[in-house]
């Protein structure tokens, strides 16, 4: 008898442990474990495996940073492809100057993703879901070292923040938004999914004026503020990107053309990239034209909308883009988990398959990518994967959004706001 309480206690004291770890205990400690082993890399304590991951931070940052600090952007250099804001995150280590400007950087780094993780954590007191916090940090230790050895993780943490913000009216959430639109342009698209009416006209205005002021004042104050457009326009087909795997497949079979650094990053050059290249523009205008109707069309509007849409948005326009850089993983993993803090998202599976790209995406990146670069086998195998599993989180969110918010029978009908609960959701899909 005495055994049998014994063991009773014990099997409920290892459950006790059990729910606490699942719990923001949990959150807390894997974050701690995981940020160690990220930042022991990025300081080259241990050496990744692969590619040289912190570049970018070390000789490109590095080198702009004098420039920038004097009030000049770097016009005249190719690999200057950022909106103006940047120039304030990649000056930002000036702040801890007794540390040098990469280790300074990547401790900037590691606070910002730490202030994530905090917002996701107070985010969840109320209803006690954690599902956005693991998503967050467990992603983005999947990512690697990138997440410390490009500005990236500011950029997300601005979108991210913006997206919660929503829950407190739309001002905020346009000013977060229109200035991460100033440091990376793709925040411009977190406002899409906002129900219509005065939140929405309140949060845009502000988002377009804010972008508006940034730009303006960089531009009046900083030479060469909109420099970068001329370079983003120029660029060609990513070896990583959707596009570069019919160059990958025509090598085997006698393409004549390279991989080479071509305006910052590895690109193809050679017969018809150039047409590869206008095929992925055209995709991405098409992908613009159906956000663009799913935004007329709907009609259904719950709490998790605003993100499953601006999620799907970020989600459809990296896919479909020239280039696909490691660390624009991080901005899909941000998002997707503000989606993950709501039970009525419909994209728990896309969100799902963009965490599995992501493990794939550090394989092909750093780890193999001298097989990417040579197109062999492995490498063909490795980026073949991880485009797929996007191109069919791609497709999946696409129809999940549309299902749970296009009413088939009023495509033009008034807008319905419905509780953020699984059965107001269901109710939902499966009167359709």
């Amino acid at each position: 008898m005495m055994n049998i309480v014994k063991n009773t206690r014990i099997r409920n004291r290892v459950g006790g442990i059990g729910e606490r770890m699942r719990g923001p205990l949990g959150v807390v400690l894997v974050w701690a474990v995981t940020r160690a082993a990220l930042m022991v890399f990025v300081f080259q304590v241990v050496r990744f495996p692969g590619q040289f991951v912190v570049h970018d931070v070390e000789d490109v940052y590095r080198r702009w940073y004098p420039q920038l600090r004097a009030g000049v952007f770097p016009s005249h250099d190719v690999t200057w492809q950022y909106p103006p804001g940047a120039a304030a995150v990649l000056v930002a280590p000036a702040v801890l100057p007794f540390l040098g400007y990469a280790a300074a950087f990547y401790w900037l780094a590691l606070l910002t993703d730490a202030l994530v993780t905090a917002v996701f954590l107070a985010g969840s007191r109320g209803n006690g879901r954690l599902a956005g916090a693991w998503t967050w940090v467990l992603g983005a230790a999947a990512a690697g070292p990138v997440v410390f050895s490009r500005y990236d993780v500011m950029v997300t943490a601005v979108g991210v923040c913006a997206l919660l913000a929503l829950r407190r009216g739309g001002r905020a959430a346009g000013v977060l938004a229109g200035a991460g639109a100033m440091l990376k342009v793709w925040p411009a698209l977190l406002l899409i999914g906002t129900a219509r009416g005065p939140v929405t006209r309140r949060a845009w205005r502000w988002a377009a004026g804010t972008a508006g002021a940034v730009g303006a004042a960089f531009a009046a104050t900083m030479p060469g503020a909109f420099s970068f457009l001329t370079f983003q326009r120029d660029r060609g087909t990513e070896i990583e990107s959707m596009g570069a795997m019919v160059f990958h497949l025509a090598r085997h079979a006698g393409w004549p053309g390279r991989a080479t650094m071509h305006y910052g990053s590895v690109e193809f050059l050679g017969p018809h990239v150039r047409l590869v290249s206008w095929a992925a523009l055209a995709l991405s205008a098409a992908a613009l034209c159906w956000l663009v109707v799913w935004r007329l069309r709907a009609t259904v509007f719950t709490e998790a909308t605003a993100y499953d849409a601006a999620f799907t948005a970020v989600l459809v326009f990296t896919t479909t883009s020239r280039v696909i850089s490691p660390q624009y993983m991080i901005w899909l993993i941000g998002i997707g988990a503000v989606c993950r803090t709501v039970r009525g998202s419909v994209l728990r599976l896309p969100v799902l398959l963009t965490l599995a790209a992501t493990v794939v995406t550090t394989a092909e990146f750093p780890v193999f990518f001298s097989h990417v670069m040579a197109s062999d086998r492995w490498g063909v195998l490795l980026l073949g994967t991880r485009n797929a599993l996007l191109a069919a989180a791609c497709v999946i969110a696409c129809r999940r959004l549309w299902a749970a918010t296009v009413r088939r029978d009023s495509p033009a009908g008034p807008v319905q706001r419905l509780p953020d609960t699984p059965t107001a959701t269901a109710s939902v899909l499966t009167s359709r």
